[in-house]
């Protein structure tokens, strides 16, 4: 019995199903051997394509090339490799009838339609690399939300959140999004409003914030300060307090001089306003 789909396709007597042991067996002394050679043939080129993967690494890293680039070359070779390693799997297991043909052609045209998107983020991909909107650990603003840049990949970014959580994106979507990027300069301006009552002392609030920010070794001074009354509310006098920082402090000096505020007003018997209401009582008679 020669094997071939045409026939298994077109001549199978339904009626009878023990056909079906025949062709089976005839497929497995036809094809086993071919499947079998292609396996070990996946085998061994995924295991070489490992090898070159960290040999390309350790080539870019003596080279301290961008690491951002590293990643998405990486990325690259390993998947275009992989690809080969299917096509040469592909060409073992190759039977020439027309109805293989036709399968891998509806195949193929329905890979290429999927490749549309898939295209697209691997051009926008190219995109980041060449405009570098960020770079790896990178904390950015992606749709309204704080990510910390992690990976950059041929198709899509990784990122982590603050609380340790990984998500990975799209290349194509960034694209659509607002990117706001906190750490693309070395300095970051600290933006708090102090609040007093009216009845407090405007000077001693302004000498104690100056106090303050003269004691907080990193604040740098090359950049102006600012210590300023901002508004006049109705139940408050808001001072603006700026200061720049570098980037990475930001957080760690927002947070301290907050403390040292409150610390040191307390101290100075400087009150923070809250919501309260004045009731006054005539008595008519």
């Amino acid at each position: 019995m020669t094997w071939n789909i045409d026939n298994l396709i077109n001549n199978i007597d339904y009626s009878n199903p023990s056909i079906y042991i025949n062709y089976l067996v005839d497929f497995l002394v036809k094809f086993g051997p071919k499947l079998i050679w292609s396996l070990i043939v996946l085998w061994i080129w995924f295991k070489i394509i490992n090898l070159i993967n960290k040999a390309v690494d350790k080539v870019m890293d003596k080279a301290n090339w961008d690491p951002m680039l590293e990643s998405f070359l990486s990325s690259l070779i390993s998947i275009t490799l992989k690809i080969l390693v299917f096509i040469i799997a592909a060409w073992v297991l190759w039977v020439q009838t027309t109805s293989l043909i036709a399968i891998l052609t509806a195949a193929w045209f329905a890979v290429g339609m999927a490749l549309s998107w898939t295209l697209q983020n691997f051009a926008w991909g190219v995109m980041i690399l060449i405009l570098k909107p960020f770079k790896l650990w990178d904390y950015v603003e992606l749709s309204w939300k704080g990510w910390s840049i992690t990976e950059i990949w041929i198709f899509n970014t990784t990122l982590t959140t603050p609380d340790k959580k990984r998500i990975i994106i799209p290349n194509s979507d960034i694209s659509n999004w607002t990117i706001i990027n906190y750490s693309s300069e070395a300095k970051r301006r600290v933006d708090l409003q102090v609040w007093i009552w009216y009845w407090d002392d405007i000077k001693l609030t302004k000498e104690t914030l100056e106090n303050i920010a003269k004691s907080e070794k990193r604040i740098i001074y090359d950049d102006w300060v600012t210590i300023a009354i901002a508004e006049l509310w109705d139940n408050a006098v808001i001072f603006n307090f700026r200061f720049f920082v570098k980037s990475e402090d930001y957080w760690p000096v927002r947070w301290d001089i907050l403390e040292e505020i409150k610390i040191t007003f307390d101290k100075k018997w400087i009150s923070f306003p809250f919501p309260q209401r004045d009731v006054h009582i005539y008595n008519e008679k």
